[in-house]
């Protein structure tokens, strides 16, 4: 088994960050962890989550090779170099991805998008064709069908593990990405925050037609174009994260050892 020797590890860092012109703080932040963090790195004390790994060498400008071996490789066998590194990077990212995402344990919220999602549909086409269409209608049923397509089939059921060890209250997923400002996120809320958004979003794309149906029969002339707008992404927005820090909040000091 490869072990990494924290010493050398730390030094390698700390002169990459140095060269770099990055402070320990400013390598932290684009981490999303504390810079206490990074400072244990350098000093030896401990090494990074397997998780944080490649970002890290992005950042610092290596391949995740030459951080694990805590040296720069030579370019004249760029072809092994490569392929090295491919193994390496394809072990950390199985490694590190989480056992299941949404489509694999949680079917019956998918088949509750699609039944939500077609009447949707069916709502928006006879809001149309009934002259009752407004922007905050469009606008509520695609955010709700985005947001749920993540929620329902694509959100992983557990956070990496440096989650649990750091306050961090940004969550990255390929092109989704979600801030929380006030609230740590971690493995002891984010079932929840799962919860309430697939609820959120089954709900918003059915609810918001006919919210907006009522809307234009009660106030015509009245809530129309940015008013019209600006009360959707309030109503929609506002039922997706105040239930979020509703349930989230609570466990928001959740750590791995409670597990």
């Amino acid at each position: 088994m490869f072990n990494i020797d924290k010493q050398s590890f730390g030094i390698f860092v700390a002169t990459l960050r140095k060269e770099k012109g990055i402070t320990q703080k400013e390598l932290a932040e684009r981490l999303y962890i504390s810079d206490k963090a990074v400072s244990k790195w350098e000093t030896g004390v401990s090494v990074p989550n397997i998780d944080l790994l490649m970002p890290l060498a992005d950042i610092l400008g290596v391949t995740v090779t030459e951080l694990l071996m805590c040296q720069r490789m030579e370019q004249d066998n760029a072809w092994n170099r490569t392929q090295v590194e491919q193994v390496v990077k394809a072990a950390i990212s199985y490694s590190g991805e989480e056992q299941t995402r949404a489509y694999h344990s949680q079917g019956k919220w998918g088949i509750f998008f699609i039944f939500s999602f077609m009447l949707a549909c069916l709502e928006t086409l006879l809001a149309y064709m009934g002259g009752c269409i407004t922007v905050g209608l469009i606008v509520s049923v695609i955010l709700g069908a985005c947001f749920g397509v993540y929620f329902c089939f694509f959100a992983k059921e557990r956070l990496p593990a440096y989650y649990d060890e750091n306050r961090i209250c940004v969550y990255t997923d390929g092109l989704f990405e979600m801030n929380l400002p006030g609230l740590s996120l971690n493995n002891g809320n984010w079932g929840k925050i799962l919860k309430a958004g697939r609820i959120w979003a089954v709900t918003i794309m059915v609810v918001y037609p006919v919210i907006s149906y009522v809307e234009t029969l009660l106030f015509t002339g009245i809530l129309e174009g940015m008013v019209d707008l600006f009360l959707a992404l309030s109503l929609t927005l506002g039922g997706l994260f105040v239930p979020i820090y509703m349930v989230a909040k609570p466990h928001a000091a959740y750590s791995k050892k409670h597990e």
